[in-house]
C-alpha cells in the first residue's frame, strides 16, 4: 500500500486537496520532533525488551530515527503535508531508511497516546526554560535594586504619591512576583512529566507493554493510572498556559511602570537606545516600544487559555480531533512568554534610574503626611484624631503653596500643640524610609535580607 494513502485503507476515494490542508497539523507540531523521535525511541527498546521486536530490529529503529534527527537538523528532511502530522512524517521516513522494521515501530501504541507524550515532553521542556528565563529576569532585577538602595522614590497607590520607598523595595516586588511564577512552573512540570505510553488510541491494548520502563527511559515522574483520561487529557497544557498567563500578567505590570517612568512627566528612568524606537515624524521621541509589546502580547497569552478552555469544555471522551488545536495554542504562548522574558531581561539590567528626578518627585503629593501622623500617635494622640490632624496640616500646606516640611512650628503647634521641633527630621523621605522596619518592609535592613534570601534562593 502506498505510504502517503495507508491510512485510508478503508476508503475508495482520496481525501479533498482542501480537506487535506485543513486537517494537517504538520506545518506547527513538527516542532515536536525531539520530542516524538525521542519516545519513539524508548518505545522501540521497550519492545525489544518485551520481545514484541528483536534486539536487531529495535537498535535498527533507533539508528534510522537518528538520522532522521540528523536530517532534520540539518534542513535535508522533507515535511510531506499529505502525511498530516510529524509523527507520520518522521514514521514514513524511518521505513524509506530501514524498511520493513520501520513499519513495527507503532505496535502497541496509537497516534492518541504518542502525540500526547509528545506533548508532554515538549510543555515539560519549556515549563523548564521558562523557568531558567524568569530567574534571568529576577537577576537583572536584584541586581539593580542592590544598586537602588539609597534612591528613593514615591510609592504609589491609585496612581497617587503615596509614601516614599526605596527603588530597591519597588524592584525587589516584581522580584517576587516572579520567584513565584518559577515555583508554579516547576510544581506544574511535575503533573506534566507524566507518560500515557501504552493507553493506545483508549483502551489500552493486547500487546504486553512495560509503560513504566518507557517513563523511566525519558525520566517522567509517573505512568497514567486510566487509559481514557490518558489519552484525552490536556489539563497539563492548560496548567502551564496558566503559568505562563500569570507569569505574562507579571511582566505587562513591570512593563507599565517603565512605560509610566519613562514618560517626562515621570521621568524616573531613561530608556536604553537598545530598547527604544523613534517616530516617523517626531525626532525628540524615544518610544518604550518593547515594553508596550510586552504588553500587548499579555492579552494574546490569555486569549490562548481561554481558547483551550472553552475547547476542552464540551470534549466527550476520549480523542477528537478538536485536541489537535492545543498545540499551536501552546506554541503561540511559548513564543509570546519567551520572546518577552529574554527581551524584558535584557531591557531590565540596561535601565538608567533617575535618582535627582525621583527625589524631586518626592517633593510633591504630601508623601510624608503619615510620617507626621505616626510622630503625633508616638506622642499619645489616637491614630484617627492623629489622621484628622494631619489632613489638615495638609490642608494648610497646600494652601501655601509648601511641603510639609516648610510650615513653621508656631502653625504646625496652632493644629496641634504637642508638635515640636523633633518633627522635622522625621519628614525627610531618607527617614521615613529608614523607620518602616517591619519585616518585608522598605527599610534599608529588610531590603538587604530581601536581596539575601533572594540571592541564595537564585544560586
Amino acid at each position: 500500500m502506498n505510504k502517503k494513502n495507508f491510512l485510508r485503507g478503508r476508503f475508495e476515494a482520496e481525501a479533498d486537496a482542501l480537506a487535506k490542508s485543513f486537517t494537517q497539523s504538520v506545518s506547527h507540531d513538527r516542532r515536536l520532533y525531539l520530542e516524538d523521535i525521542a519516545g519513539s525511541v524508548a518505545h522501540a527498546r521497550m519492545l525489544a525488551a518485551q520481545g514484541i521486536i528483536t534486539r536487531e530490529e529495535a537498535d535498527l529503529l533507533v539508528g534510522g530515527l537518528e538520522r532522521v534527527r540528523a536530517e532534520i537538523e540539518a534542513g535535508d528532511f522533507v515535511w510531506k503535508e499529505d502525511l498530516e502530522d510529524v509523527h507520520m512524517n518522521i514514521e514514513s521516513r524511518l521505513t524509506e531508511l530501514v524498511g520493513e522494521a520501520g513499519k513495527k515501530l507503532h505496535t502497541g501504541r496509537s497516534r492518541n497516546d504518542q502525540v500526547a507524550l509528545d506533548f508532554r515532553l515538549f510543555v515539560s521542556r519549556r515549563l523548564g526554560e521558562w523557568a531558567v528565563l524568569t530567574q534571568e529576569l529576577m537577576r537583572a532585577l536584584t541586581r539593580q535594586a542592590e544598586k537602588g538602595q539609597e534612591i528613593f522614590l514615591p510609592g504609589y497607590t491609585h496612581l497617587q504619591a503615596a509614601q516614599p520607598v526605596s527603588l530597591a523595595q519597588h524592584l525587589l516586588a516584581y522580584a517576587w512576583m516572579f520567584k513565584r511564577d518559577v515555583e508554579r512552573m516547576r510544581d506544574a512540570d511535575k503533573r506534566t512529566r507524566v507518560s500515557p505510553l501504552g493507553a493506545a488510541a483508549l483502551a489500552g491494548t493486547s500487546h504486553p507493554l512495560d509503560p513504566l520502563r518507557v517513563a523511566r527511559d525519558l525520566r517522567l515522574e509517573a505512568v497514567f493510572d486510566n487509559s481514557m483520561d490518558a489519552v484525552s487529557d490536556r489539563d497539563f497544557a492548560l496548567e502551564a498556559m496558566f503559568c505562563a498567563s500569570l507569569g505574562m500578567a507579571h511582566l505587562s505590570r513591570l512593563c507599565e511602570d517603565i512605560i509610566l517612568w519613562a514618560n517626562p512627566a515621570f521621568g524616573f528612568v531613561r530608556l536604553p537606545d537598545a530598547y527604544s524606537t523613534s517616530s516617523s515624524i517626531m525626532p525628540q521621541k524615544k518610544n518604550p516600544d518593547v515594553a508596550e509589546l510586552a504588553r500587548g502580547k499579555t492579552g494574546q497569552v490569555y486569549g490562548a487559555l481561554l481558547g483551550l478552555l472553552t475547547t476542552l469544555k464540551g470534549l466527550p471522551m476520549t480523542y477528537n480531533r478538536d485536541l489537535q488545536e492545543d498545540k499551536a495554542a501552546f506554541f503561540m504562548v511559548d513564543d509570546a512568554l519567551s520572546g518577552s522574558l529574554r527581551v524584558m531581561a535584557g531591557m531590565a539590567a540596561s535601565l538608567d534610574f533617575r535618582a535627582e528626578n525621583m527625589r524631586l518627585a518626592l517633593a510633591k503629593g504630601y508623601v510624608n503626611a503619615t510620617e507626621l501622623a505616626d510622630y503625633l500617635v508616638s506622642k499619645g494622640i489616637p491614630f484617627r484624631d492623629a489622621h484628622g490632624l494631619t489632613g489638615a496640616a495638609v490642608s494648610l500646606a497646600e494652601k501655601r503653596g509648601v511641603g510639609l516640611e516648610d510650615l513653621p512650628l508656631d502653625d504646625l503647634r496652632a493644629i496641634c500643640p504637642a508638635i515640636d521641633e523633633g518633627l522635622y527630621p522625621l519628614l525627610a523621605p531618607e527617614t521615613a524610609v529608614r523607620r518602616r522596619t517591619t519585616p518585608g518592609g522598605t527599610g534599608p535592613e529588610s531590603v538587604k535580607a530581601q536581596l539575601t534570601r533572594l540571592k541564595h534562593w537564585l544560586a
